[in-house]
């Protein structure tokens, strides 16, 4: 797994570095090694952040967790990520290293928990009429509908985006990549 340690308005020491290397390196024998581990460190006034996020073989898990100190966020953020595999453990073993995966369950005592498996249903479709915007009449289309995220055509780039509200009020934009 290739590691990106990312520290925003602080410097990361070494040994938080070599923390991270050990916790996550827990979860290198279910993902390729391909696979890229991205650390962002955010320090906010007494408060700081943990973010980790790994892709690999087009699946992606993310987990943040805010902490007075970034190793019990680091901490919190693992234990995360490590649910997130055991709830997913039946659709990720399709993907992901499946012999490796049920050896990382069997290391953590969770193997013979068998997590449920939440089948997927889809109570309603809606057709949208995708029109050429801006990524600013975009985001006012979706404050005027109420919704917390909104699919249009970016007028700029002639693809499909989504815009969507953040939890701090924020916006985001999502756009393709092959």
């Amino acid at each position: 797994m290739k590691y990106n340690i990312i520290g925003r308005k602080v410097n990361l020491k070494d040994n938080f570095k070599e923390r991270v290397y050990k916790k996550l390196g827990k979860f290198e024998k279910i993902y390729s090694e391909d696979a890229e581990a991205t650390v962002k460190v955010t320090l906010e006034k007494n408060r700081q952040t943990v973010e980790v996020t790994i892709r690999d073989n087009g699946i992606t898990h993310r987990a943040e967790c805010t902490a007075p100190e970034m190793n019990d966020a680091l901490d919190d953020v693992v234990d995360i990520l490590a649910g997130q595999i055991r709830k997913n453990k039946a659709k990720l073993s399709k993907k992901l290293r499946k012999d490796s995966l049920d050896q990382y369950l069997a290391e953590t005592g969770d193997a013979n928990d068998e997590a449920e498996v939440d089948e997927y249903t889809v109570v309603r479709t809606k057709t949208v009429l995708v029109k050429p915007l801006t990524v600013e009449e975009a985001i006012l289309q979706m404050n005027m509908v109420g919704h917390e995220f909104f699919l249009f055509l970016n007028s700029t780039t002639n693809e499909i985006n989504v815009v969507y509200k953040r939890k701090n009020g924020d916006y985001g934009l999502l756009e393709p990549e092959t």
